[in-house]
């Protein structure tokens, strides 16, 4: 496994634990707090809600494995050097998008769906934080997987 791939995978990583820690926020939004001792829980105000921190803990758990998962493919499906540091900035640069995306989302009103204010709520400076990367890397990981898919059919007929 190359550098590259390694640092592929170390990413992925800390983009999955990110997503583990959102399961914390999950649960206590699940409860509205934190139980210190059994049958006692002392009330938590967190932003967003529990539909919002499901989507950040299983999100960045998603696509924290999905680049550990290409770090390993891209050997065997044979991307040569160049075009494995493209995958690398892109689905990097994907993962930490739509991470900054689902927690700016449970802070914007609007989920961060929109610059402006929609039928979820009006917008703010979360909203334009998590939106922006994460609108530039939709079309960046559709590239990503596009040249996942020729490869792999490239290197099945070879």
């Amino acid at each position: 496994m190359s550098s590259l791939h390694k640092k592929m995978v170390g990413h992925g990583a800390l983009i999955l634990l990110v997503g583990m820690f959102a399961g914390v926020g999950l649960l206590l939004g699940l409860l509205g707090g934190v139980e210190l001792w059994p049958g006692h829980i002392v009330a938590l105000d967190l932003p967003g809600n529990p539909g919002a921190w499901a989507r950040t803990h299983v999100g960045g758990m998603l696509n924290g494995m999905l680049i550990m998962l290409v770090a390993l493919l891209l050997g065997p499906l044979g991307f040569d050097e160049l075009r494995s540091r493209r995958m690398f900035w892109m689905l990097t640069g994907t993962g930490w998008a739509n991470t900054l995306f689902y927690w700016a989302a449970l802070f914007a009103p609007n989920r961060a769906l929109t610059f402006g204010d929609n039928r979820f709520g009006p917008s703010n400076i979360a909203a334009l934080v998590g939106l922006t990367p994460a609108l530039v890397f939709v079309i960046v990981s559709i590239v990503a997987v596009v040249m996942l898919a020729r490869q792999a059919f490239a290197s099945a007929r070879a």
